[in-house]
């Protein structure tokens, strides 16, 4: 009967371990989407005066060829950003390379995971499309590594290797930007003490020594559920469950140990 009630319960855990993961399966977008009017139409022509954008929107932008046009958008631990951009061309032009780069809260060039980074447009085509898909955002990182951080990203689109002839025509621009929740497998064991924002150390700093004249600019947008909002992970889950098949694994081992009970008192032979 002992046996019975130890099994019972560690099946009882079992079952709440489970639970959470069964409850969290259906998947979540990492940003929502906000409607189409409240989407930037223009684009920023350096690194502090990028155009905020929302992760889920669709933001568009009319340039001339040469010009640099800048984005920023958050990003937050656990998230793999991808930055698409599609440019539409004017109906006649020679051939055309277009790069869309992007960089984290420190300036710091990202590569690309893959995606079409840089593209060219044969002569007279219509558009031409690009794509990068970062690597998955870190919560900590050690100083010397390039990972990506949470924070602020900036997203620069530019023509290169243009000819005098093409110099000024007008462009548009449109430019989106997603996210995977990649989840427990991406967690490290640390976390920044702000996210890489503009103007986050003059607010640190500020609120140290409790003035209230500050003429940093803080970056407006941030993820859907604030910064480090991912905090939950089904690494949490995975190590609850490896708790319960631990405590089943020695129920099971006590039963097979254990014996039949007590020996009996009756010598052998009597």
């Amino acid at each position: 009967m002992r046996i019975t009630r130890a099994l019972s319960a560690s099946l009882l855990m079992l079952g709440l371990a489970v639970a959470p993961a069964a409850a969290d399966s259906s998947p979540t977008p990492a940003a929502s989407a906000s409607a189409d009017g409240d989407a930037p139409t223009q684009a920023g022509t350096s690194f502090r005066t990028a155009t905020e954008v929302e992760q889920g929107q669709t933001a568009t932008a009319s340039g001339s060829t040469g010009d640099y046009l800048y984005w920023s958008f958050p990003a937050d631990a656990g998230q793999r950003p991808t930055v698409q951009a599609t440019v539409k061309l004017p109906e006649t032009h020679a051939a055309q390379t277009w790069q869309i780069d992007v960089y984290d809260g420190l300036r710091r060039r990202q590569s690309c995971q893959y995606g079409a980074q840089t593209r060219t447009a044969a002569a007279d085509t219509p558009s031409v499309a690009l794509a990068c898909t970062l690597r998955t955002v870190r919560a900590w990182s050690e100083t010397w590594a390039n990972d990506p951080l949470p924070g602020t990203y900036y997203v620069r689109l530019t023509a290169v290797g243009l000819t005098t002839a093409d110099l000024g025509l007008p462009v548009s621009a449109e430019l989106r930007v997603d996210s995977k929740d990649i989840g427990g497998s991406a967690a490290v064991d640390g976390s920044l003490a702000e996210p890489l924002v503009p103007g986050i150390a003059v607010k640190s700093e500020t609120e140290k020594d409790g003035s209230e004249d500050s003429s940093a600019v803080l970056s407006a947008i941030e993820p859907e559920d604030g910064w480090s909002s991912g905090w939950w992970s089904d690494r949490w889950v995975w190590t609850a469950i490896g708790g319960a098949l631990a405590a089943l694994a020695g129920v099971g081992g006590y039963a097979l140990t254990r014996g039949s009970g007590r020996p009996s008192r009756v010598p052998p032979g009597a």
